[in-house]
């Protein structure tokens, strides 16, 4: 969750996530059919404010999924996929409201104040009891990043990573994926926001920085001078490939609509230009076995 311009270095926009499309875990058939109103016309959709499709996401909102820490302007991944599935809900650019949501609190349980939440997201098990979520938007990686010439710098191993103070933010699955496939050695540096988790990494008082890949692309080329990425993680959790969905508030009513706009926009080709666009290429960044 870190953004600001990237000028070249995500011009060379590959699809990162493009191999596979995950779908939620599956759901039982009261939760499906919670999942499928009526109709997903524009003027029957069960909206916050009616004919106002309200988004949710945190500030500030970092690059690559936003630009400039304004969901507004449509720029960054995840502010043209929001208005992307807007548009297929049949709503215009004007019609759609943001709102600020932090991250952990977007999937706690309770009513919200929001239609859907975007904001790197991933569906868990654990997550799905308080809210519900759509169809994958994204697949996901967890990245690896150092500063050049450090310890743990040219690692190719997870084994070689044990002994490494590593940097993270609380609440995500970076956090969950150092607990259970990092496994280091001591106590991982666990931060409340993703800034601080980059700049103790910045400053030194941590080996490395775990987070998503396009973070770790960003990080590397706009945030923290002479680092790289070491490698990514294996892109599994539990078993199953990770991934971005959007969020609502549990049981929504909504959320069948927006199965089908992500549905189409993979089939369309549109949500893959969107990747192509705004994340940068995996190339550069080994898995660590």
């Amino acid at each position: 969750m870190n953004r600001r311009p990237l000028s070249a270095v995500l011009a060379g926009l590959a699809a990162l996530a493009l191999a596979g499309t995950a779908c939620a875990p599956q759901e039982d058939d009261t939760a499906a059919a919670s999942k499928s109103p009526a109709s997903c016309t524009k003027d029957r959709l069960p909206l916050k404010t009616p004919g106002k499709l309200t988004v949710a996401t945190d500030k500030p909102a970092f690059e690559p999924w936003f630009k400039d820490d304004d969901p507004e302007n449509g720029q960054g991944f995840e502010s043209a996929v929001a208005y992307a599935v807007a548009d297929r809900l049949g709503f215009t650019k004007e019609e759609v409201t943001w709102t600020v949501e932090s991250f952990e609190s977007s999937y706690a349980p309770g009513a919200k104040k929001f239609d859907f939440d975007i904001n790197q997201v991933s569906v868990t098990p654990a997550r799905e009891k308080a809210v519900t979520f759509s169809a994958g938007y994204y697949d996901v990686q967890q990245g690896v990043v150092a500063l050049k010439g450090t310890k743990y710098a040219d690692a190719t191993s997870i084994a070689e990573l044990k002994g490494a103070k590593i940097a993270v933010q609380v609440g995500t699955t970076s956090y969950q994926a150092v607990q259970n496939q990092l496994k280091p050695d001591g106590a991982p540096k666990v931060f409340n926001n993703q800034i601080d988790a980059v700049n103790a990494l910045k400053n030194k008082q941590a080996d490395v920085l775990l987070v998503d890949l396009p973070t770790a692309f960003y990080v590397t080329a706009a945030q923290v001078e002479d680092s790289k990425i070491v490698g990514q993680l294996p892109q599994t959790q539990g078993g199953e490939t990770e991934h971005f969905g959007l969020l609502l508030e549990k049981g929504s009513p909504l959320a069948g609509c927006l199965d089908k706009a992500v549905g189409e926009l993979k089939s369309s080709g549109e949500l893959a230009k969107i990747q192509e666009q705004w994340l940068t290429t995996s190339a550069g960044a080994p898995v660590l076995k």
